[in-house]
């Protein structure tokens, strides 16, 4: 498989696709879900939540934070995750532009 040619995107389309590709496992969707419903947690309570690793669950944290939809802050000897408001709202407006401009095609079958 070749290599994605990014450039010929739209900012907006890389950020987008970036976006989705951090949210495509399931793992990280549940550490989404988990701090939505929490507001804050240390990779130990994903541990026991999810009961993954302690390393998975720090890969799975690391790209998330990458893409910038959680923060982290360090309390003591551990980190404290959360989603990063700013971010969240700009990711969730970006979805719902995608998603908002699709009328309905009675046409296609």
């Amino acid at each position: 498989m070749g290599a994605t040619k990014s450039e010929i995107f739209t900012a907006k389309q890389n950020r987008l696709a970036s976006v989705l590709k951090a949210l495509a496992h399931p793992a990280r969707i549940a550490i989404i879900q988990h701090l939505v419903k929490t507001k804050h947690c240390i990779c130990g309570d994903l541990v026991e939540e999810l009961g993954l690793a302690q390393a998975t669950i720090s890969q799975h944290l690391k790209e998330l934070k990458n893409i910038g939809i959680i923060k982290g802050c360090v309390e003591g000897t551990s980190v404290s995750y959360c989603i990063d408001e700013k971010i969240w709202q700009q990711v969730k407006k970006e979805f719902e532009g995608f998603f908002i401009t699709y009328k309905t095609n009675a046409e296609c079958g």
